[in-house]
């Protein structure tokens, strides 16, 4: 099932009930007075962040989403109901747009609730009328229209750490034997088309953002759509397969497309992995680590065939986080 992370769909506020006309009814007098209700109010719209990454797919389909109408108003001067409010849970990271106003609401606190349409209020009935020269009145207000608006929801991945490198670096991989994830694996570039989440013991979130190229900064690829997802984590892995004769400069690619990109990509922590240790001999491997030690101290080393070399990884990424 496909990774949904970009949507747009239209959503209304309730329309507020109508007031009404209606009289008492007293013995001997068929209209003692007015005594039309009011009507309810719209439903009004909130987005709720929650922790579930894959609930856009729940949306995929949905082209519109509506509130409650309130209810008209009633006789004896009672109140229409208020319409139910409608809530649409969106995972954590969601970016809201409001088509109208340009405005942007950020999810990003699992919980957090934001009001962003007002229904409609409701009509008054004709005993708001009432007065001392007007003692029947056959006035009523219609309910007022709700809120509207097209909505733009983009996911941006809030991660504990993202695992960024040239396509083909093992990203997948490392993630399926730390978490379980299942991503698709495979020996050719792109093979990850869409971000892959998994989590570490202590609920930690693990991020394996689809291969970089050389130019992604630049929307090459499918470069904006992937570089988007790494702004919220809070920890880089720069994975770098030891399958590279040119370590440095396969560093130095991606560290130049995160610098170009911007949005302070280039400074968040980074822990440097070396991915497939099992390829090489100790020789090959202590010359990469010091090659790379110019540029960052900080490096793990890791192949997935070694199932305790694989705990003990996870064990150093989880002390990083706790930082």
């Amino acid at each position: 099932m496909a990774f949904i992370d970009d949507l747009t769909f239209h959503i209304k506020a309730g329309n507020g009930g109508d007031g009404v006309v209606r009289w008492l009814h007293e013995r001997g007098r068929e209209l003692a007075g007015p005594s039309g209700g009011n009507g309810g109010n719209g439903g009004d719209v909130y987005i709720l962040a929650i922790r579930d990454l894959g609930i856009l797919e729940r949306y995929r389909n949905i082209k519109d989403m509506v509130s409650g109408r309130g209810g008209d108003g009633m006789k004896n001067s009672m109140y229409g109901k208020n319409g139910d409010d409608l809530v649409i849970e969106l995972p954590i990271g969601s970016i809201v747009t409001d088509s109208r106003t340009k405005r942007k609401y950020n999810l990003v606190n699992d919980g957090e609730k934001i009001l962003i349409l007002k229904g409609g209020r409701g009509g008054v009935g004709n005993e708001h009328f009432k007065s001392s020269t007007n003692i029947s009145p056959t006035q009523f207000t219609p309910g007022k229209i709700g809120e509207d608006a097209d909505f733009h929801i983009e996911l941006e991945l809030v991660a504990d750490a993202g695992l960024v490198g040239l396509p083909n670096a093992g990203k997948s991989s490392l993630l399926n034997a730390l978490t379980n994830a299942e991503a698709k694996v495979g020996s050719y570039q792109f093979t990850t088309l869409e971000p892959n989440l998994g989590a570490l013991k202590g609920g930690f979130i693990l991020a394996d953002i689809p291969g970089l190229i050389e130019g992604a900064s630049e929307g090459k690829g499918l470069g904006h759509k992937f570089l988007r997802h790494i702004k919220r984590t809070k920890r880089i892995l720069h994975l770098i397969s030891l399958e590279n004769t040119a370590i440095i400069d396969t560093y130095k690619t991606i560290r130049n497309e995160l610098k170009q990109y911007g949005q302070g990509l280039d400074e968040k922590e980074e822990t440097i992995v070396l991915t497939k240790t099992d390829m090489v001999d100790k020789k090959a491997l202590d010359s990469a680590i010091k090659k790379l030690q110019k540029f960052n101290k900080d490096i793990l080393t890791v192949t997935v065939l070694d199932d305790a070399i694989i705990k003990n990884f996870s064990d150093e990424i989880v002390k990083r986080l706790r930082k």
